[in-house]
């Protein structure tokens, strides 16, 4: 049975509901999804999963327009992005994120896709930046062997 169709507001719902994340910004004020990551001077920076990413000449649509809803998601390795980038479904990349593990994906896209596709994209862009340690914890405790 498929879930229903996902939508923006779950985007913040699924990154807040897995382990030590927390709503921050990266990359000066950008609004990212972090993870624990490297404590400097009594701060942990975190690393970002999910960035809220501005308008910005390297994204534009066919007519030459900036995208203004865009997301970027962390994938694993060049492999995962390359799949979902390959689906038939919204998400896509640009020359701007060669060679960084990453897909972009519209927020008014994703109803293209379910609430769990959506979930599973998260969660894996979780595991790809959260400790080690904290991944096999939180896979364990949902019953699933880390892969």
């Amino acid at each position: 049975m498929a879930t229903r169709a996902a939508t923006p507001g779950d985007v913040d719902a699924i990154c807040g509901s897995l382990p030590q994340t927390w709503f921050g910004t990266s990359w000066g004020d950008v609004p990212t999804w972090l993870v624990p990551h490297r404590v400097r001077d009594g701060v942990d920076k975190g690393r970002g999963f999910v960035l809220y990413r501005k308008p910005h000449r390297s994204a534009v649509d066919g007519d030459g327009r900036e995208y203004e809803d865009l997301l970027v998601i962390r994938t694993a390795n060049d492999d995962d992005k390359q799949a979902l980038v390959a689906a038939d479904g919204p998400f896509f990349t640009i020359p701007h994120f060669s060679g960084y593990n990453a897909v972009l994906v519209q927020l008014s896209r994703l109803g293209e896709i379910s609430y769990d596709e959506l979930a599973e994209v998260i969660t894996e862009a979780w595991c790809a930046c959260a400790p080690k340690r904290l991944v096999k914890t939180h896979l364990e405790g949902l019953g699933h062997a880390p892969g």
